[in-house]
């Protein structure tokens, strides 16, 4: 598996950077977010858990996708300006990717061999689907779209990584 970490990325601003870079030696929630989703709320909790583990080496970083039924149409500065009015959003955003098909980013392309807690690996799910990645750029695990950021199973992880 490449080093997650290494994996070239761009900002919501459109400059280059990878997780490293973003994060430092971070925990990173790894999370494709869109602004028209029945689970777009959960920008809140995502929110919440920077400010809660934030101080303790952690980070939350959003990957809009606009692959699921056109949920994330906007363009980076209607992302940016969503994100931040709506929901206070203070983690890094990058660019909007794909995480599925062809045009599939590479750093998905990784993230997609990781299975849930189920075994299940493949194909991005829907919008919201977590990816939790430890010090070293390992996913430690994948948590499926509906599974709130503040559910016990996300926080669980998250202490225990940290």
């Amino acid at each position: 598996m490449t080093d997650l970490r290494e994996i070239p990325l761009r900002t919501l601003s459109d400059e280059p950077t990878t997780l490293a870079e973003l994060a430092g030696d971070k925990v990173v929630l790894l999370v494709n977010v869109a602004s028209k989703c029945g689970l777009t709320p959960q920008y809140a909790g995502l929110v919440e858990l920077q400010q809660t583990y934030g101080p303790r080496g952690f980070t939350v970083v959003g990957a809009p996708c606009n692959q699921f039924m056109g949920q994330e149409p906007g363009s980076a500065e209607e992302i940016q300006t969503f994100c931040a009015t709506n929901y206070g959003v203070d983690f890094p955003l990058l660019e909007k990717v794909e995480v599925n098909g062809e045009g599939r980013h590479p750093l998905y392309a990784e993230l997609t061999e990781t299975p849930d807690a189920e075994g299940a690996a493949g194909d991005i799910q829907w919008n919201f689907e977590k990816f939790l990645i430890g010090r070293d750029g390992k996913v430690l695990s994948r948590i499926r779209p509906r599974t709130e950021p503040t559910d016990a199973a996300v926080t669980g992880a998250i202490e225990a990584a940290l």
